[in-house]
């Protein structure tokens, strides 16, 4: 008789400095689907789905049923009734009946707030494991995942991306279900322990590819050797703004909770450590753009990276296009983007090829500077629909709503009616811009950008502006952890 698996999918960073809370719409227009054809859709992406669904082909003897997979753009908070419905859901498919499963596994991002919880993935993984009882359940998670304590004594095995900061979904998970499915198949249940920090990250200094954070994950690769079995580095996600958004370190051991813990505490003590490495001082706007000028020959990119949507900014910050404008570069430059479909539907109505007059920026808030007045040419129009093909996510799906490309003052800016981040070729594709003719490309964008971009640019300068991800943590009302 073969076997059954349980897959859940929770996927949700919350930014508490964001002025937008997420809706049901937002998990809607991004990802609200179950059963068999998520894993038909998943393949040949680098996505846990992707690892459940090679799972299933290569494992005859498991029978998989995909329950509810839910996930939404960084955001604001998400609505406490939205989250509520998610979990009784998730519970109720669990509900088949004492031992009907034999394994449960759960993709977690690990950063989700809502609008009354500080943990909600935390209560969703306590839900799970009162659902079903004894039965082995193991979860992935994201690099920037806030993880509490808790989580190792209710999960028989997790790990997290050891490639940042575009991940290795895929063979996450694959770690993760070969764990499972070896504990449902009998072998000793492995020991899991969390040690937390108290150093908040964030900045350009986060890649695994260079840096002080290669080195932790390379002291972490160096200890994993029996019994230990895996050993995770959490950055946190600050923004998040709650007691568990610091840097932390989780490690499982075969049946030894000393080893364990002894492992996930020499990691914290090695990120304590190197702290000071991961402090670096962004340009602002004016800056930032200054340093571009002098750069060689070729594209250079300027990130903002306060509005980055993957840390739940929300494209709609103008301080870099606000320089820009008053910089008036004598080159081919492109701005990406803001986020407005308001903007979006009245450039649709002028029509290609008309003038417009329009405000840009600070619609969602204020707190982050004044709108910008813009006299604009309408270039182009799409419908905001393309996948990846570049070296983070490759071939998952966006959809940024219908999309226009303006011509302001010689500058060609792009107006998306979804915030999603512009961390692909293919965003520029879509909107017919030829980066190779670009000289100046602005955006709203933080490291996973640089992954994808690095090869394509001369240049990529980090800024920093007001915005819901601004680097300096400083300068954001933090109610939980003072940031030091």
């Amino acid at each position: 008789m073969a076997k059954r698996l349980a897959v859940v999918r929770f996927w949700f960073q919350g930014n508490a400095f964001s002025p937008l809370s997420t809706s049901f719409d937002s998990f809607r227009q991004c990802v609200w689907s179950e059963g068999k054809e998520v894993l038909e859709a998943a393949r040949g992406t680098d996505s846990e789905l992707a690892a459940v669904a090679e799972f299933a082909s290569s494992r005859p003897d498991w029978e998989v049923t995909v329950l509810r997979c839910a996930a939404a753009n960084p955001s604001g908070p998400i609505e406490e009734s939205v989250f509520a419905g998610i979990m009784e859901e998730i519970v109720v498919g669990l509900a088949a009946g004492p031992g009907y499963w034999d394994a449960v596994y759960l993709a977690l991002h690990g950063a989700a707030i809502t609008t009354e919880r500080d943990a909600p993935d935390l209560d969703l993984v306590r839900a799970v494991r009162a659902a079903v009882g004894d039965v082995p359940v193991a979860a992935s998670f994201d690099a920037q995942a806030n993880v509490d304590p808790e989580l190792a004594t209710l999960l028989d095995f997790a790990s997290v991306s050891r490639a940042l900061p575009a991940g290795d979904r895929f063979r996450t998970a694959l770690r993760v279900l070969d764990r499972l499915a070896a504990v449902a198949g009998g072998a000793s249940r492995p020991r899991g322990a969390i040690v937390r920090t108290s150093v908040l990250l964030c900045g350009p200094n986060m890649s695994t590819g260079s840096g002080p954070m290669s080195e932790i994950v390379a002291t972490a690769q160096a200890a994993t050797v029996s019994p230990v079995l895996d050993i995770s580095v959490f950055s946190g996600f600050p923004y998040a703004d709650v007691r568990t958004c610091s840097a932390s370190a989780m490690a499982y051991a075969e049946d030894d909770a000393a080893a364990a813990r002894a492992a996930a505490l020499g990691v914290a003590q090695a990120i304590v450590a190197r702290r000071s490495e991961f402090r670096v001082a962004l340009p602002g706007p004016n800056q930032a753009l200054g340093e571009a000028l002098k750069a060689r020959p070729g594209l250079v990119a300027v990130t903002e990276v306060s509005d980055d949507p993957l840390a739940g900014g929300c494209g709609d910050t103008p301080g870099l296009f606000r320089a820009l404008l008053d910089l008036q570069p004598a080159f081919n430059s492109v701005f990406a983007f803001f986020t407005d479909s308001q903007v979006v539907e009245r450039c649709l109505q002028a029509g290609v090829g008309t003038t417009v007059d329009l405000e840009l920026g600070a619609k969602t808030s204020r707190d982050f500077g004044a709108r910008v007045p813009v006299k604009a040419h309408v270039l182009r129009a799409t419908d905001g629909r393309f996948r990846n093909r570049g070296r983070v996510q490759f071939g998952m799906p966006v959809d940024l709503g219908h999309t226009v490309v303006l011509d302001i003052t010689g500058i060609q800016v792009i107006i998306t009616g979804r915030c999603q981040p512009a961390n692909d070729p293919a965003f520029f594709d879509l909107h017919g811009i030829d980066l190779a003719a670009t000289r100046l490309l602005c955006v709203k964008a933080s490291h996973q950008f640089r992954t994808a971009f690095d090869t394509l640019c001369a240049r990529i300068i980090d800024c920093n502006a007001l915005g819901p991800a601004n680097a300096d943590l400083a300068s954001l009302p933090f109610r939980n952890l003072r940031p030091r």
